[in-house]
């Protein structure tokens, strides 16, 4: 039984007005030169309803996915998270 009203996640980066999943999915497409969400679904190695889910803000973009990217691709992670606009980490910053 299918449950109507499945709302999205609450997740930091879900609901950042900087977050855009579309802009990763839509760039990857361009960037790739692709027909569609299947075709990059196919190219990595997902199933179509995650790049659904993604760009409907239902799941978030995770490590696994940046990671898939990176390889399927060669787009570095940071790019991909910057596609998405998620932050990049500053590692060994000082507060």
């Amino acid at each position: 039984m299918q449950n109507q009203n499945i709302k999205p996640l609450e997740c930091d980066s879900l609901n950042s007005t900087t977050y855009d999943p579309d802009g990763l999915i839509d760039g990857l497409i361009d960037k790739l030169c692709l027909k569609n969400d299947a075709a990059l679904s196919r190219l990595l190695a997902v199933a179509p309803p995650v790049i659904s889910k993604i760009r409907h803000r239902r799941l978030p973009v995770g490590p696994s996915l940046l990671l898939r990217i990176q390889d399927a691709t060669g787009i570095q992670v940071n790019e991909a998270r910057q596609m998405a606009g998620l932050p990049i980490p500053q590692f060994g910053a000082r507060c």
